[in-house]
């Protein structure tokens, strides 16, 4: 069962059949997809979702289907999860959202909650996030929620082709600890600002 978090504008829910085509659209959109390999079809964006509803089946944590309360409308996924490749046990707080979502603070929203469920409900150490250094959206998202740049633990993505998306390969990490998250908590009045 996936957990639902309201923010101020948000509902964090899980998938359902309703957002499939929106997310397919999402998905195969080149604006939306322009820092990865290539967009997804049909078939792969589904292939996705069932991924997405697993994860919580198997771990108990995972990417929200992000709805905007006062549509309601579903814009995309926040979240987190398993990077692994980066670090063994390394947990990612990421997010897709399509074009039109871009620009009205969603996705800090959304990934405050996604941070304060990692930190506060599963315990976690540490969450990164990483994206190409020329994604200066997501970045500016990774500094609006408080992670930190980290320029030592950059790396080559290894699921990424270099020869055939050399621009593609190299990722910039952002990571926050909870000792950190902690602390930024208690000096502000307002956790979610």
């Amino acid at each position: 069962m996936v957990p639902e978090l309201r923010t101020e504008r948000l509902l964090l829910r899980g998938f359902t059949g309703a957002d499939r085509d929106t997310f397919a659209a999402l998905n195969a959109d080149p604006v939306v997809m322009e820092h990865f390999p290539s967009t997804l079809d049909r078939a792969a964006s589904d292939d996705l979702v069932e991924r997405i509803e697993a994860a919580w089946d198997e771990r108990g944590w995972g990417l929200w289907a992000v709805e905007v309360a006062a549509g309601p409308r579903f814009i995309g996924y926040v979240g987190l999860w398993p990077a692994g490749f980066v670090a063994p046990g390394t947990v990612e707080v990421g997010w897709r959202l399509a074009r039109e979502a871009w620009g009205h603070g969603y996705a800090p929203e959304a990934a405050r909650a996604s941070l304060r469920f990692g930190f506060e409900d599963l315990g976690l150490a540490e969450i990164v996030s990483f994206t190409v250094p020329q994604n200066l959206n997501s970045r500016r998202v990774m500094e609006k929620i408080g992670l930190q740049r980290r320029p030592d633990r950059d790396f080559v993505h290894p699921n990424v082709d270099p020869e055939a998306h050399p621009h593609l390969s190299r990722h910039v990490l952002y990571a926050l600890g909870a000792d950190d998250w902690r602390a930024r908590r208690a000096a502000s009045d307002s956790p979610d600002k």
